[in-house]
């Protein structure tokens, strides 16, 4: 009788393949550093267009340009991502340092009340309509935070307390960046015609336009007149960034009822790059910084600023903007009529 031997078969047995790390922020980050190195192309070319300005829509055209679109989402994205929220911060850090506080007495408090009043008003204006007109998350909310207060970088801080979903900044951004580009070619127009001198056109500039670059290339038709008033007054409404956005941190702790992170701290009353531009302000005030050193500052806070709008400019996703497009571009006109009118009337009380 044969023995019956059982038959042991081999199993083979595969490895599986280690899994794909994450791309890390590098090519993210060279990505906007290229977008920046563009957008400065396009300003010394063409230098009407602000430098601000080219850099979101190289931004956006990069999110949807085929070929680059699938960088732009794929590897790319963790570096964006990054360049639009922890460089925003430095942004706004430094952007403290163009403002002392001897600048902001030196308005007068007139003026002060006035930039308070129009502050309040179109904030709380454009949230109210923005609500009624039904755009999603927080939309009305960081649209009224660029217009009443400096553009993409208050967006960009407030955002950073609320928690904001990265379309919804970015599609603010473009939306305040655009108003703002349009205020530099309309509102020269209106110089003359509103019977302003030139020092009444910047208060008016300072007061009602968003972003600190748009201030500078609108004012500087009028003279060098205009153009210090007008930095004065938009530097004084910069200072009004740090309790916007303490106010915003305290109405999301009562939103949220148990806005507790997963490591078990509630977040900070008042984010730390608040505390730091705060910081800068004072830096600024004593004088102790030379002017070597605040040049350098204002050529870092630009670039860095640049670097992180062409990361939320790559979040723009047009095909959902077109969906809520037109209460968009309504909400933005409305606004920009109400900072517009707000600061005019403002303006000629003070005068």
């Amino acid at each position: 009788m044969a023995l019956l031997t059982p038959r042991t078969d081999r199993v083979r047995t595969s490895t599986p393949a280690p899994p794909r790390s994450a791309p890390g922020p590098l090519p993210g980050l060279a990505t906007a550093a290229a977008g920046v190195a563009a957008a400065w192309a396009v300003h010394l070319l063409v230098p009407a267009v602000p430098m601000l300005t080219a850099v979101v829509v190289l931004g956006i055209a990069a999110a949807h340009v085929p070929g680059v679109r699938t960088w732009v989402r794929g590897a790319a994205r963790p570096g964006l991502t990054l360049a639009g929220k922890r460089l925003m911060r430095i942004g706004v850090v430094l952007l403290g340092l163009k403002l002392g506080l001897d600048d902001v007495l030196g308005l007068g408090w007139a003026t002060v009340a006035m930039v308070i009043a129009v502050v309040a008003a179109t904030f709380a204006g454009t949230l109210w309509l923005g609500r009624r007109l039904g755009l999603r998350g927080d939309q009305p909310l960081l649209i009224a935070t660029g217009y009443s207060i400096c553009g993409a970088s208050a967006i960009g801080a407030v955002s950073e307390v609320s928690g904001s979903d990265e379309e919804d900044v970015a599609t603010s951004v473009a939306l305040v960046t655009l108003c703002g580009t349009l205020a530099i070619a309309v509102l020269p127009l209106l110089h003359h015609p509103l019977g302003l001198d030139d020092a009444q056109f910047g208060r008016w500039v300072g007061a009602g336009v968003h972003d600190v670059g748009q201030v500078v290339a609108t004012a500087q038709t009028a003279g060098p007149v205009a153009l210090t008033d007008a930095v004065l007054v938009k530097l004084m409404r910069v200072a009004l960034l740090a309790p916007l956005v303490a106010a915003v941190a305290v109405s999301v702790r009562k939103r949220r009822r148990s806005p507790v992170k997963a490591s078990g701290k509630r977040p900070p009353l008042v984010p730390l790059f608040v505390l730091g531009f705060l910081a800068m302000v004072a830096v600024r005030t004593t004088g102790w910084v030379p002017a070597a050193g605040l040049d350098l500052a204002a050529h870092a806070q630009e670039l860095l600023l640049a670097a992180a709008l062409f990361g939320l400019g790559s979040a723009v996703h047009l095909p959902s903007l077109v969906r809520t497009g037109g209460r968009v571009a309504a909400l933005g006109l409305c606004s920009w009529i109400v900072i517009a009118g707000a600061s005019y009337g403002g303006v000629l009380l003070t005068a």
